[in-house]
């Protein structure tokens, strides 16, 4: 196809050829200019290369993190004597960010490697097709283009930045604002070892019969009860969906669960994963160990909100047949409607005998944004108040579940991961398991 070099080349032709058409030269003579000139250039074609003398290849990696850049890269090979310019689209699927087209120049006989990066915005599992390739001479008049079929699949995980984190240095992901957000209660969890008293060891840990045989002061040192059962529950209803400055509150939840489940299994407790909306929609059963997180990661990548409310009273019984030892049930869930499930507050009772129950939402900021906001018209006024309202509903009910044992807390949707894992910390510390 005809480069713009070509065109504004006739056009500058054209224009001089109607300028010399006024002083008297014969359109004959200027149809033939045209002519001689539009041939001339069509040698410029056989000064590029052939397409079959060009080979490519795709790399990149098997998986992407949702929200986060990653490399692809494509060997483009050669093989003419002669150097051209090139634009490549590559043919991504619409959910990943695009920039295109990719512009350079290749010289003659070489293999070049061109990359860019894309972003995924969209869990799931995606599929790369064709790959758009146009390249033009030296001269650059007319252009060519193939159109390599290339067709590989990639899965878009959940971004695990935070599970990362926590693996690489799991106190300093916990450090909140400078301070130990959940210190572990003294004498409390599973007996590791005895070692030499050392300044700032709590005095009530001294083992007095090591200490006497010894003639040195030894003390006792305590960890976290391991090997038990950690149950995470993940509501994929309608609700779930409301988006988020990053996201929607599904993908929060599951970068903190995932999170959550990486701590749990480092520390050498039983991970189970339920997701679920009005039906139950993945099951992970429970084992030990970090392999078991890819386990996990692999079901559950590619969840979706569903356009419907969550059955809580379905999932419940369920757990109640598939969940026979006690284990702490973890429910990421929006609170506001899981309050309004009376139902559930039967069955929970019920599994509260045998389970250790606790729920974590996250924040709905905008309902505390307008209650906090200065009712200076009447309809300010009213919105105020109708916030107010919803907030002391919340509360009302919080307080109602919580006296049957039934423990709830929020969130803001930036702090979701570290709230969970530190409770879940915090309740392996005081032994309520």
């Amino acid at each position: 196809m005809p480069t713009k070099r070509l065109l504004l080349l006739f056009l500058v032709l054209t224009v001089a050829l109607l300028i010399g058409a006024g002083w008297g030269i014969s359109w004959g003579y200027v149809i033939t200019i045209n002519i001689v000139v539009l041939i001339v250039s069509l040698l410029d074609l056989l000064f590029s290369p052939k397409k079959s003398q060009l080979s490519f290849l795709r790399t990149m990696a098997d998986e992407f993190e949702r929200g986060i850049a990653d490399p692809v890269k494509i060997e483009v090979k050669n093989t003419s004597t002669y150097p051209f310019s090139y634009r490549l689209i590559d043919g991504l699927p619409q959910s990943f960010n695009r920039p295109f087209p990719l512009i350079g120049k290749i010289p003659s006989e070489t293999e070049m490697e061109i990359s860019y990066d894309t972003i995924a915005y969209e869990r799931g599992k995606f599929e790369f097709s064709k790959l758009y390739f146009r390249y033009t001479s030296l001269i650059g008049l007319w252009e060519k283009q193939t159109t390599v079929v290339m067709k590989e699949s990639v899965k878009v995980i959940p971004d695990l930045t935070e599970t990362k984190q926590y693996l690489e240095n799991a106190q300093q992901f916990l450090t909140y604002e400078g301070l130990k957000i959940r210190r572990q209660r003294s004498g409390v969890g599973d007996f590791s070892k005895i070692r030499s008293y050392v300044v700032g060891d709590d005095p009530r840990k001294i083992n007095w019969r090591q200490t006497a045989k010894l003639r040195e002061v030894m003390t006792n040192e305590y960890e976290p009860e391991h090997g038990k059962y950690i149950t995470i529950l993940l509501d994929c209803g309608r609700m779930m969906g409301a988006e988020l400055k990053k996201g929607n509150r599904l993908e929060r939840s599951l970068e903190a669960a995932l999170t959550v489940a990486a701590a749990a299994l480092q520390k050498g407790d039983y991970v189970s994963v339920l997701a679920f909306s009005k039906e139950i929609k993945v099951y992970v059963p429970p084992a030990k160990g970090l392999a078991h997180l890819q386990t996990i990661l692999q079901a559950i990548y590619d969840v979706k909100v569903d356009a419907a409310e969550s059955n809580y009273a379905a999932v419940l019984q369920y757990l109640e047949l598939v969940q026979k030892k006690r284990s702490l049930l973890l429910l990421f869930s929006d609170v506001r409607t899981f309050l309004h499930e009376e139902s559930a507050l039967v069955l929970l009772r019920r599994l509260r005998q045998r389970h250790l129950f606790f729920m974590i939402g996250i924040e709905d900021q905008t309902l505390g944004k307008r209650v906090n906001e200065e009712p200076n018209t009447v309809q300010a006024a009213m919105v105020k108040s109708i916030a107010q309202q919803q907030l002391l509903f919340k509360k009302r009910e919080k307080s109602k579940w919580e006296k049957q044992g039934l423990q709830m807390i929020e969130a803001r949707e930036e702090k979701l991961a570290i709230a969970a894992v530190s409770h879940y910390i915090d309740i392996m510390n005081q032994n309520l398991l």
